[in-house]
């Protein structure tokens, strides 16, 4: 599947979740206000966790015990490196100077002297890195999360985050890659990085959570919100939980 239709498809899930989960499948004195889908969403947790605990985790446990940590490092470092010149663009989307000169040299250094991103050079010259993305670019100019999702095989989202995703993809350049077979193993390579990456996270969260959709929920919530004020969110009023929804 190409990236143009797997967005479509992205797009029309999405449609049919809201559809069916705002349909009265929700609501009710208990509802959470930040996650009104939540009965449709934890069968889609259901079925991502059963798919991760089948194939995901089992290939990245492989990849983690079979691949030499050094280069398990440089195949990180060149994905992060695509991440850096995307955080360049939105971080002069948000009006951040500082931040967007330093993605962009970061970028610069890491694919000239770092070999194509595989050696974190810029890191070692104290270049700091600020990860942006659209989702944070939409947050930063006031547009509210939305609704808490979780999305097939992609996991948890909410509204705002779910639109930006096509763009955020793009913003990557590995669906520029014009050969079809480079381009699905990169893609897949990338999958197994950044499921390897969270391997130590989720075994803990294992042993830790007594409901582990609520706690992967509430701490992405928090994660994202951080990201979108950069580490200073205001205060959310104790008295209406749902007013970052309607911001």
């Amino acid at each position: 599947m190409n990236t143009r239709s797997g967005s479509f498809l992205l797009v029309a899930l999405l449609g049919a979740a809201m559809v069916f989960g705002l349909s009265g499948c929700a609501t009710g004195p208990t509802a959470n206000p930040r996650d009104p889908l939540e009965p449709l969403n934890r069968v889609v947790f259901r079925f991502n966790d059963t798919a991760d605990r089948v194939v995901l985790k089992p290939v990245a446990t492989g990849y983690k015990k079979a691949v030499p940590s050094v280069v398990r490092r440089g195949v990180s470092n060149f994905f992060d490196n695509l991440k850096d010149a995307w955080s360049s663009v939105n971080s002069v989307l948000q009006l951040k100077g500082e931040a967007a000169g330093n993605n962009f040299f970061r970028f610069v250094v890491n694919t000239t002297i770092g070999l194509g991103g595989v050696l974190d050079v810029a890191t070692e010259m104290g270049i700091e890195r600020q990860t942006e993305d659209f989702g944070q670019t939409l947050g930063h100019w006031r547009v509210g999360p939305g609704p808490y999702i979780v999305l097939p095989l992609l996991g948890p989202s909410t509204l705002r985050d779910t639109l930006a995703i096509p763009l955020d993809a793009y913003g990557n350049f590995i669906p520029s890659i014009q050969d079809t077979g480079i381009r699905d193993v990169v893609t897949g390579l990338q999958l197994i990085d950044r499921r390897a990456r969270l391997l130590s996270a989720t075994n803990m969260l294992d042993q830790v959570a007594l409901d582990p959709y609520l706690f992967g929920r509430d701490v992405f919530l928090q994660v994202r919100r951080n990201a979108v004020y950069d580490g200073d969110p205001p205060e959310e009023p104790v008295e209406d939980a749902g007013a970052e929804l309607r911001k």
